[in-house]
């Protein structure tokens, strides 16, 4: 299928073709009919990505301080390989559309294949002929509405939820600063509402527009005839709310909502100005600013958008999906128009040459619309039937070297796939990128077109049933490492999984009873750490024990960003769970030996914010304890290790430093000057890769691979039990 995509590096516009998405449980599969260009949101993106570097940095600080977080926490060359990778590679446009419902998910049971509905959301309504659109992102279009009035859906909903957040009544007076399409809306829906409206946008045609929209007055901000509305409809007492619909880098819009509001008046912000508020002015009228955060409440919730758990409506009334389809009756029946705002309608096929005529201002429009093939006009083609793919039957083989080139198949191509694992095996001899599997068509695409796979597809079950493909990575989302591991192990492939191996006991013992199944116990997950060659070096140093050794393992986590998925612990787990088993088999290996018994204690914190020490236990007496803190200063060191025994010391300083102390005085200092960080990465492939290539052993014992995830996940019962977990030994 074709979907618009942008390089935000190159500022290169283009119309992929990247695989069909399949069809997830809790959503629908969508063939767009029609989708809406956001003017204002969409070209802002394509301009910024049109920048210089130093542009684009001026334009997002917030993305450069993200940078330099990471320059302390993982280095130079990793931030450099990461920032690099995300600016390289393509990014979807697109979030309001209307089309019709090829195939249904498991748990949708309000729509079927052929209704119509709009669509929305960043991730899911984009310019593309099929997306796959969660519950609470879509809403079943009424009977007799078109479809190119229904893709303006969610755009009708930003506009709904800032007049919502105005807490307008029947009789008020409100300024609406910025005429284009969602000022256009907010007119509408304010005059809908029995509310007399000034309009503000210093281009006349959106003037005029707006007043044959339901406006009393329009004109530019500069004029008079503003001030002099307002004040002939409030009696010189202001308006009752300004509604900022308005973006750039000036500040004329706030200043003049503050001279144009009534004492204890509302202003809101939908859109995106600059918003240094002349403090005299607002806290002389004690004004009351708020901010519309888009659609409405469930926006940026992930529970809500991707889970499918809506709010009760008791609680809140106006949700996402529920302004959505609130915003398609006033459509249907006539109290809003957007007929009037449709200034262009392309072809698919010249969604390019669209976006740069809008760019160029060869194209003056409020509104333009995609619409897509077998869609010429408002007749609708019928939908396509789904049909059941019936499961792949694999014959599993015995173990076997590898013909060169050893076939790779990745399953997930995230963040960490593309800028820790990837650029090291693109450039490996002897080794072919055969396959990538994702959910999601254009970060397959992507990845194919970085890295040079031969195939980028959504089809897992024709991937693990290629008998070509020797070895499958799964890099995805924590919940689905185990199930992911136990199919292919199943199918006879040698699996490299990265961390964590399982979530839960259960998870981690239908891995290994799919080892006993299968007699198939080629797995590695990705612990990386004990393959760091400055790790190495100083292990070596140390030389071997005679005595129990005390090992101190710091790990300045740092706190999570609102809205990461590491929060969302019922199905991801929780933050030590995804991450903790990295430190316990560094501290493994290094003692050489699996943990008997863990003991775990944890500070109050809110969700993911708690700091946590861990006790492990050895069998010839050796202890670890591994401290796990979010609340440290977030220029420290991520991680700090010591291991203390037969009077030696080792210590390492976040891979960039390492020293072993003897008691002879005698010292060995890794590098006087701090080395480039290197947590093994590259090397951990490598000893997979040559595995996998002469059917020798994996580079960890899959005994040790399950220690440590026993361990880590004792961690959390010892957590919640106050008391020490001894852990049984595992096949």
């Amino acid at each position: 299928m074709k979907q618009v995509v942008q390089n935000y590096k190159s500022g290169e516009l283009t119309l992929l073709d990247v695989p069909e998405p399949g069809c997830k449980p809790g959503g629908v599969l969508v063939r767009t009919a029609y989708s809406l260009i956001s003017t204002g949101t969409e070209l802002m993106k394509v301009s910024e990505a049109g920048m210089s570097m130093v542009g684009k940095a001026r334009s997002r600080p917030d993305q450069v301080a993200k940078v330099m977080q990471s320059v302390a926490a993982n280095g130079v060359p990793a931030t450099y390989r990461k920032v690099m990778g995300k600016l390289d590679s393509y990014t979807p446009l697109g979030y309001s559309l209307c089309g019709v419902v090829e195939q249904v998910g498991a748990g949708i049971g309000d729509v079927q294949a052929g209704d119509l509905v709009a669509c929305a959301g960043n991730e899911h309504a984009l310019h593309a002929e099929l997306n796959w659109v969660p519950k609470n992102l879509f809403a079943r279009v009424p009977d007799g509405l078109a479809p190119r009035h229904a893709a303006f859906g969610t755009v009708g909903s930003i506009a709904l939820q800032g007049v919502r957040r105005g807490e307008s009544q029947l009789g008020d007076v409100a300024l609406v600063i910025g005429l284009g399409l969602i000022g256009q809306l907010v007119v509408q829906l304010l005059a809908a509402s029995g509310v007399r409206v000034v309009g503000v946008d210093p281009d006349p045609a959106r003037c005029e527009l707006a007043e044959r929209l339901g406006a009393a007055a329009c004109g530019d901000p500069a004029s008079a005839a503003v001030e002099s509305s307002v004040a002939k409809l409030t009696g010189g007492l202001g308006v009752d709310q300004v509604y900022l619909a308005a973006g750039g880098d000036s500040n004329q819009p706030v200043e003049l909502a503050a001279r144009m509001s009534r004492d204890r008046g509302r202003v809101v912000d939908i859109g995106k100005c600059r918003l240094d508020l002349p403090w005299n002015a607002y806290y002389e009228k004690e004004l009351d600013v708020r901010f519309s955060r888009s659609y409405g409440p469930g926006r940026y919730d992930p529970e809500y958008e991707l889970g499918g758990r809506d709010y009760p409506i008791g609680y809140v009334r106006w949700t996402e999906r529920r302004n959505l389809a609130c915003f398609l009756d006033l459509l249907a029946r006539g109290r809003v128009d957007v007929e009037p705002l449709v200034s262009h309608i392309a072809d698919f096929d010249d969604a390019v040459g669209t976006y740069r005529r809008l760019k160029d201002g060869g194209l003056k429009a409020v509104a333009v619309l995609f619409r897509y093939p077998g869609h010429t006009g408002e007749a609708l083609a019928p939908a396509a039937q789904a049909v059941a793919v019936p499961a792949v039957k694999t014959e599993r083989s015995p173990v076997r070297a590898a013909k060169a080139p050893v076939r790779l198949a990745f399953v997930g191509a995230g963040n960490y796939a593309t800028s820790m694992l990837l650029p090291h095996l693109a450039q490996r001899d002897g080794v072919e990128l055969s396959a990538v599997v994702t959910t999601t068509a254009l970060s397959a695409a992507n990845a194919k077109r970085k890295f040079g796979f031969a195939e980028a597809t959504a089809d897992l079950d024709a991937v693990l049933g290629d008998p070509s493909i020797d070895a499958v990575f799964v890099v995805t989302r924590h919940s689905s490492h185990a199930e992911l591991t136990r199919k292919a192990l199943l199918a006879g492939k040698a699996v490299f999984v990265e961390k964590p191996l399982a979530l839960t006991e259960d998870e981690l013992a239908g891995v290994l009873a799919a080892v006993e199944e299968s007699g198939n116990d080629r797995l590695q997950v990705g612990f990386n750490r004990r393959f760091a060659p400055l790790l190495l070096q100083a292990r070596k140093r140390f030389g071997a024990r005679t005595g129990p050794a005390s090992l101190r393992y710091l790990v300045n986590a740092g706190r999570l960003e609102h809205g990461s998925w590491y929060l969302r612990q019922d199905t991801e787990g929780s933050r030590f769970a995804g991450e903790g088993g990295h430190f316990i088999d560094t501290a493994s290996w290094l003692l050489g030996a699996d943990p008997v018994s863990v003991y775990a204690v944890a500070t109050s914190g809110d969700e993911g914010g708690a700091d946590i020490q861990a006790v492990l236990r050895y069998p010839d007496g050796s202890t670890a304890a591994i401290s796990y803190v979010t609340t440290g200063a977030p220029g420290f060191p991520k991680e700090t290790l010591d291991m203390v025994a037969d009077g030696k010391v080792l210590r390492l300083d976040d891979f960039v430093r390492a020293a072993v102390y003897d008691g002879r005085r005698k010292q060995w200092i890794g590098s006087r000057l701090p080395q480039a960080r290197d947590k093994g990465q590259n090397a951990e492939l490598a000893a997979f890769i040559k595995a996998v290539r002469t059917g020798g052993p994996m580079p960890v014992p899959l005994q040790s691979l399950a220690a440590t995830t026993a361990a880590t996940l004792a961690v959390q019962s010892g957590l919640a039990g106050g008391a020490p977990v001894t852990l049984a030994r595992t096949r």
